[in-house]
């Protein structure tokens, strides 16, 4: 059985250790040979991936679309009364998202993978726990280290700024100023921190390049021609804290895409991104 886009996907409830929960995204048949678990990028609900698990699906790849705590089918909204970091998303959420799902495939290999900030925490995630993917794949994604990126003194004064506004309100407020999604503080000092030091450190998960260093699976790096979110510097920075990796390097360009190449509009018709997956997955499963 194949998923078309036009195919509703099922949903399955996550619950984390505090009790938090939100719904699962899942596209594929229960007897799929592989599956994705896919991290969106940082504000980006998980419905909007779902033409992307659609389009996987009906190339043989299962999809669950993990959501990430205060955005969409999540019961936690941030505010000054509900904090959280990547201490919490990595520790508590993603755990219980992939349990959830891999009770759907539960003979299945699982992957990992994400877009933008979705892809750092894959990758961290691997480096935490790398017997729960087989390999990582990641799509218009890069660490967001201010010196890889043009323009880097505008980059690197964001990373101030970002963590005093988001005190000021209570949560860092995406939707108002038009970047990411209303976030938790916690979330927004983590992704700073990155940002000014180019390392991943959380406080009560330690060192997680460590983990990172000594993953030995594979990875699929697929970069948007016109990404100014996610150059090629910035996308290498990450891709060097993971030297044990068997990395493939992919550019798509807007002949590629049939639209824009950027960070974002490829969501809306990533037929080309999920066969670019899909054939990759077949030379590396």
């Amino acid at each position: 059985m194949e998923a078309t886009r036009d195919e509703p996907a099922r949903t399955v409830r996550a619950t984390a250790g505090d009790g938090a929960t939100s719904q699962l995204l899942l596209v594929g048949p229960p007897d799929a040979s592989r599956w994705l678990y896919w991290l969106p990028a940082m504000g980006v609900p998980a419905k909007h991936y779902l033409p992307l698990a659609q389009a996987l699906a009906a190339r043989g790849t299962a999809v669950a679309l993990h959501e990430w705590r205060g955005n969409g089918s999540s019961d936690r909204r941030a505010g000054r009364g509900q904090n959280w970091g990547y201490r919490t998303l990595l520790g508590e959420d993603l755990p219980a998202g992939l349990a959830a799902a891999r009770a759907t495939w539960p003979q299945a290999p699982c992957w990992m993978g994400g877009h933008s900030l979705g892809g750092q925490l894959a990758a961290a995630y691997v480096g935490m726990q790398p017997e729960q993917a087989a390999g990582l794949v990641l799509v218009a994604s890069g660490a967001p280290y201010w010196r890889r990126f043009r323009h880097a003194w505008l980059i690197g004064a964001a990373y101030v700024a970002a963590p005093a506004l988001a005190d000021a309100f209570g949560h860092f407020p995406g939707r108002r100023i038009g970047f990411g999604g209303n976030e938790a503080r916690g979330v927004i000092r983590d992704w700073a921190r990155s940002g000014r030091t180019g390392r991943y450190a959380v406080q009560g998960l330690g060192d997680l390049e460590v983990g990172m260093a000594s993953f030995g699976g594979a990875v699929l790096a697929l970069r948007l021609r016109d990404d100014w979110l996610g150059p090629a510097a910035s996308l290498e920075w990450l891709l060097g804290k993971l030297p044990g990796a068997q990395v493939t390097r992919e550019l798509l360009t807007p002949q590629d895409l049939q639209a824009k190449a950027d960070h974002f509009s490829w969501m809306k018709a990533p037929q080309s991104v999920a066969a670019r997956i899909a054939d990759w997955l077949d030379r590396a499963s």
